[in-house]
């Protein structure tokens, strides 16, 4: 599913018009990302939670020659999977 189609689905599902499924979704997405770069956490129970980690800088292989490469340390987002969605993927 891509952005256009998860809108349309949202649309559909709370009643919406394009439009306002679309700023809805665009809105939660700038929350989020907003969110997350100033290291807080954002947590949906029952869906998952997105959160910044910190990785370490380390030595990675150059997959053409193999020889050593330098990779410097650099922040990333995690997301972790909540309970419902979980067991909703594996039922």
């Amino acid at each position: 599913m891509n952005k256009s189609e998860l809108i349309e689905a949202v649309a559909g599902e709370a009643g919406l018009s394009k439009s306002e499924a679309e700023k809805a979704v665009n809105a939660l997405i700038q929350v989020v990302q907003g969110a997350v770069s100033r290291d807080d956490k954002v947590t949906l129970p029952g869906f998952g939670s997105w959160s910044r980690t910190q990785r370490a800088a380390r030595t990675g292989r150059n997959p053409r020659t193999g020889e050593p490469v330098q990779i410097k340390a650099s922040k990333a987002v995690k997301f972790s999977v909540g309970a419902d969605f979980k067991k909703k993927v594996n039922s």
